[in-house]
């Protein structure tokens, strides 16, 4: 048995570093079962002389596990040669498991520290005597210093302007703006997120590359003029972010998705994360906040950038306080996208009606994104007649952003085609699924599932999905079971729906079977929404074998107005 779990080299700023840094996952079952004086004989070992460890296995046990075994990797790392080094310490769910992070300059000799603080902590069980303890320390110590050095990290120094974007929800549909906006400037725009990475509108490499190696990639391209990068939850904390700062950050929300995956189990811990990407915006940039959400907002107190709100609200107190410390705002004010700065009237740039993304002001979701779209445009120095322009052509389709809040019709049927992947999404597609819908029709869903979500989330999904629907069907993503089976997912969507008396909910093997059914039995003036995440390309195909052709700016005008009178 050994007490390392896991070694990670984490390339660049990351949850607990702005630099490159090594998180090991320690097993301290050792320490923590560890007769009371072994534990004593160890605190003093590492300089710890007044320590109080506590009894095997109890809370004070494990409060003194987490000081000590940062006080460990401090003093084997001053006896092999290195003044000076900077750790953190932190508790898991489980607690015989804890995270050490500490930054480093050469990789092996980084990766060698882990391997030898696990090797003392291996070593407890049969220490007797304070001399083994003495020499188990000292041995770990040689070999760290025995170890070759290894390369240097390879976070990448930008030589343009980036745009980083992170969030929960509308990550993708911002940066996707941000980028129409920069080509609307004429620059040539790189861009990476979870569909691929894009050069100058064009997809060069499918895949997920919301990491660090579609920001590098991106920024190893000679004519890109402009980087826009989607900074996912992964990425941060499997690899670092690969870049050393960005110019202007944006962060949508924090809401629940992904937790209990890779030690982020709270609402908290998750904007703990998404706030590394803000925290290393350069000192002359702006970090774009969502001034509603209060976990997004509160991120304001470790920047070193200039803070820009973007908020709904024009009387948000998130944006009276930004202003009074000389930062901006962007909000709706008559129907307008408005900038705010201190001592000025409001700057009207365009209508909502103008601006498809927000169907007329109707998407809240779309709303939030173009604020934050807009702000971060303006913020990296696009004049403000092009963001106003790109504004009003980006597009909710195919071309401009694929798979998210796609519209179509399908004879007299609506059809909207969005990823949905949470909670805060889903009722984000209801929300607009209800502003098309012509008076005295139906919705019908089409509700699908990622197996790496908590049981909670499904079947809070399965709920929110019957709740919210006429018609309710479940389309699987076999791409994304991620360990789980059909049945089980099946079991928990349907739980959540017989919750508020919905039983005997369809399954469907793939997304494009769902929506077949669905449509099938559609009335005219239904609409169909599907959650689509493993099948986006046969989708679009299956629509357009059925006649069906996306929604023009104009239709889709049309569909709202037509859905907002009253029923006869």
């Amino acid at each position: 048995m050994t007490s390392l779990v896991e070694i990670r080299v984490l390339e660049g700023p990351n949850l607990y570093f702005p630099r490159a840094a090594i998180k090991l996952t320690l097993d301290i079952a050792a320490l923590s079962a560890a007769p009371d004086a072994t534990a004593a004989r160890f605190a003093r070992r590492i300089g710890l002389r007044n320590a109080r460890p506590g009894s095997a296995h109890s809370g004070f046990r494990q409060r003194f596990a987490l000081r000590a075994v940062g006080r460990l990797v401090r003093a084997i790392a001053v006896e092999s040669g290195t003044s000076r080094l900077a750790v953190r310490v932190r508790p898991s769910s489980d607690p015989e498991r804890i995270v050490v992070a500490y930054p480093w300059a050469h990789r092996e000799r980084a990766q060698e520290m882990g391997r030898a603080v696990a090797a003392v902590l291996d070593a407890l069980p049969d220490a007797d005597s304070t001399v083994d303890l003495e020499e188990a320390v000292s041995a770990a110590a040689r070999q760290v210093a025995a170890s070759p050095a290894g390369a240097p990290p390879h976070t990448i120094v930008p030589r343009i302007p980036v745009v980083a974007v992170t969030g929960t929800n509308g990550k993708t549909t911002t940066s996707r703006m941000v980028a129409h906006i920069g080509r609307t400037w004429g620059k040539l725009v790189g861009w990476s997120n979870t569909d691929g990475i894009y050069i100058d509108g064009e997809m060069v490499e499918a895949g997920d590359y919301s990491g660090p190696s579609g920001a590098g990639r991106i920024l190893a391209h000679e004519q890109v003029e402009l980087a826009v990068t989607e900074t996912a939850r992964g990425g941060i904390l499997l690899k670092g972010i690969g870049l050393t700062r960005n110019d202007v950050s944006v962060v949508t929300n924090v809401s629940a998705d992904h937790l209990g995956l890779h030690g982020i189990d709270t609402l908290d811990q998750l904007a703990e994360v998404k706030g590394v990407v803000p925290r290393i915006t350069r000192r002359s940039g702006w970090a774009v906040l969502n001034g509603d959400d209060p976990r997004v907002l509160a991120m304001r107190h470790e920047i070193k950038a200039r803070p820009w709100v973007f908020s709904r609200d024009p009387d948000s107190p998130a944006i009276r306080e930004v202003l009074s410390v000389r930062g901006r705002a962007t909000t709706v004010i008559d129907g307008w996208v408005c900038v705010l700065t201190a001592s000025s009237d409001p700057d009207p740039l365009v209508e909502l009606v103008e601006v498809p993304m927000t169907l007329a002001g109707l998407s809240r979701f779309n709303v939030e994104n173009t604020l934050a779209a807009a702000s971060a445009a303006l913020a990296v120095g696009v004049p403000r007649d092009v963001v106003v322009e790109g504004l009003r052509t980006f597009r909710p389709d195919a071309e401009h952003n694929p798979g998210r809040m796609n519209f179509f019709s399908v004879g007299e049927v609506s059809v909207v085609i969005d990823l949905a992947h949470n909670e805060a999404g889903l009722e984000a597609l209801f929300e607009i699924m209800n502003g098309v819908r012509a008076p005295g029709s139906r919705l019908l869903l089409g509700l699908g599932v990622v197996g790496d979500r908590t049981d909670e989330l499904i079947e809070k999904l399965g709920e929110i999905a019957a709740r919210d629907s006429d018609v309710v069907a479940i389309g699987h993503k076999e791409k994304y079971f991620r360990g789980r089976t059909a049945a089980e997912l099946e079991d928990l969507m349907r739980g959540g729906a017989e919750r508020v008396g919905v039983a005997g909910v369809p399954a469907y093997p793939t997304e494009v079977a769902c929506l077949s059914a669905l449509v099938g039995q559609a009335l005219p003036g239904d609409v169909v929404g599907l959650m689509c995440h493993a099948e986006r390309e046969e989708v679009y195909a299956w629509i357009a074998e059925q006649g069906g052709t996306p929604d023009s700016a104009g239709t889709l005008a049309a569909k709202v107005r037509a859905a907002a009178l009253p029923s006869s």
